[in-house]
């Protein structure tokens, strides 16, 4: 295959992905992404894209294929989720995922960053206000081949569900992204503010 093969059945398969994703409503890039080469037959491994193409190639279906609701709904979960950060307020919360970078649906979780000296202080404070909610866990990659288990807690809001990933004061790092391994990028109340005015 040539380059110019290689170059044209990445993009495709990173619109395939693209699409597979939206359907599902998963953010599992690696299942969609071969599940997109199954699709398309591509059996070198060469042509797979990275996650930044197929973030890319998300942005730019939904742009092309849902410009009216996708941005509709970006609004209404970033409104959400300053109202969950307002709520938070003590705990220094950051948004992180697919709300803040833009490419969020409809099947999209609200992931809010939080900063607490113990894990059961922020359960204690759900409960105080009479938030139900569920405790787990997740698994946030720090380094290479260095992985973090965090605490989470999980509720729904308007039929959206906001998961709060708690960092202890020994929990500095900040994680990576799953897109493109960079530091996840986190922004603070004032910024989703200024970023929610820039798209009304």
């Amino acid at each position: 295959m040539s380059q110019r093969d290689h170059t044209h059945m990445r993009q495709r398969l990173a619109q395939k992905t693209a699409q597979i994703l939206l359907d599902s409503g998963t953010r599992d890039f690696k299942a969609a992404k071969q599940k997109a080469a199954q699709q398309l037959g591509a059996t070198d491994t060469k042509s797979l894209p990275n996650n930044a193409e197929i973030e890319l190639a998300l942005s730019e279906y939904q742009r092309i294929f849902r410009s009216t609701s996708q941005p509709e709904h970006l609004s209404r979960l970033r409104e959400i989720a300053i109202e969950a950060m307002r709520f938070l307020s003590d705990f220094k919360p950051r948004l992180v995922g697919s709300v803040l970078s833009g490419t969020a649906d409809q099947h999209s979780i609200i992931r809010i960053h939080l900063f607490a000296d113990t894990v059961e202080s922020i359960g204690f404070y759900l409960l105080d206000n009479k938030i139900p909610h569920e405790l787990g866990e997740r698994r946030l990659k720090v380094g290479v081949d260095q992985y973090q288990l965090y605490s989470t807690y999980e509720f729904v809001v308007d039929e959206v569900r906001v998961e709060l990933v708690v960092f202890l004061p020994k929990q500095k790092k900040i994680p990576l992204s799953p897109v493109d391994g960079k530091v996840m990028k986190r922004a603070d109340i004032t910024e989703v503010e200024e970023l929610l005015n820039l798209s009304s």
